[in-house]
């Protein structure tokens, strides 16, 4: 137990608080917290609450057409439209994306798909680029000047 550090339980993949089944089509953003599995169709934004532990799941048959923004991600399905996992995005082997993917940490099958970029997201990528800038504007500060 020494040097382990203690790891937030994660959230059960088995328990799911709402399901769009595959008779469902909806036209609209849905938001929600907890979890979401989808084997229906969807028109609209997906988004989890702020601040929630929320997953969503699109199964084999289930379609997304619109941006989808939680921190824990499963994708079967096709998506259409940017991917934003906070923390935590799994691609099964029958995932398609078009649009963009934004992850920290990401699980890749065999057999999916991502047409658009795959961009990982780092807490410190905000304080690198203002380090560069302070530094450019320095050098530039330094320029002309002649002792």
């Amino acid at each position: 137990m020494l040097g382990k550090k203690k790891q937030k339980p994660r959230r059960s993949v088995g328990h799911f608080d709402t399901l769009i089944s595959s008779r469902t089509t909806i036209e609209g953003d849905v938001r929600f917290s907890g979890g979401l599995h989808v084997d229906g169709k969807i028109k609209g934004r997906v988004l989890a609450e702020e601040g929630s532990d929320a997953v969503v799941r699109l199964s084999e048959v289930g379609e997304i057409t619109g941006d989808i923004t939680a921190p824990h991600i499963i994708i079967n399905g096709k998506v259409n439209g940017d991917v934003r996992a906070t923390s935590h995005l799994e691609l099964a082997e029958n995932a398609a994306i078009n649009g963009n993917v934004y992850y920290r940490l990401i699980e890749m099958a065999m057999g999916a798909s991502v047409n658009g970029n795959l961009v990982r997201q780092d807490e410190t990528s905000g304080l690198l680029t203002h380090n560069k800038e302070s530094v450019l504007s320095a050098e530039s500060d330094g320029e002309g000047k002649s002792e």
